[in-house]
């Protein structure tokens, strides 16, 4: 029942295409175009953080390399097939430039990916707007992986609640580290 249900709300949003979404949903899923937004959040969190920020971006990639490693493995475990990849889905998924990926895709990394920056990144700048924008922004991503034909929503969903996960549990992992080693060692000298 559920995966019917995926099965179904997948092929309504990927059968809702144009050549100019095309375009936009496989620019959104391209690592490079983000690279801007990765600067602002570099830039925020140096303002914010000042010498901390070296330290805060170790705590970034740990969160990315932790919620790519894990959703591949979660891949491989699962090994459920891509939409692109499904035999009786052959001939109604719409793909862009024929790309498909890997065979399996439950959960989505791009989803996980996304999410576990976008709430890491929420938790450390804290400013309202940041923190609609990164989430609307995931979830494009996201969005843009059911678009392109690579991944079931039920994946996508997953994906995020993975990676947001991950976001969570290495905010963490940064407080109590701030507390017992990088709040004494960037103190400022009291007058």
């Amino acid at each position: 029942m559920l995966e019917e249900l995926d099965q179904q709300l997948f092929y309504f949003i990927n059968s809702r295409n144009s050549e100019f979404w095309d375009f936009v949903m496989y620019s959104i899923s391209r690592v490079l175009v983000w690279v801007p937004l990765y600067i602002a959040i570099f830039i925020a969190l140096g303002r914010k953080y000042g010498r901390k920020t070296f330290f805060i971006l170790l705590f970034v990639v740990l969160t990315v390399a932790l919620a790519d490693q894990t959703s591949v493995f979660i891949k491989n475990s699962f090994q459920r097939l891509r939409p692109c990849h499904a035999e009786e889905l052959q001939g109604m998924v719409h793909l862009v430039k024929g790309h498909c990926g890997g065979r399996f895709g439950f959960v989505s990394s791009h989803a996980a990916n996304s999410f576990s920056i976008a709430l890491l990144s929420l938790l450390l700048i804290k400013r309202r707007w940041f923190s609609i924008s990164i989430l609307i922004w995931a979830a494009v991503v996201g969005y843009s992986r059911i678009y392109l034909g690579v991944h079931y929503p039920g994946d996508v969903i997953c994906g995020s609640l993975l990676g947001a996960s991950i976001g969570w549990l290495i905010y963490r992992l940064y407080l109590i580290t701030d507390n017992k080693f990088l709040s004494k060692r960037y103190e400022m000298p009291q007058p």
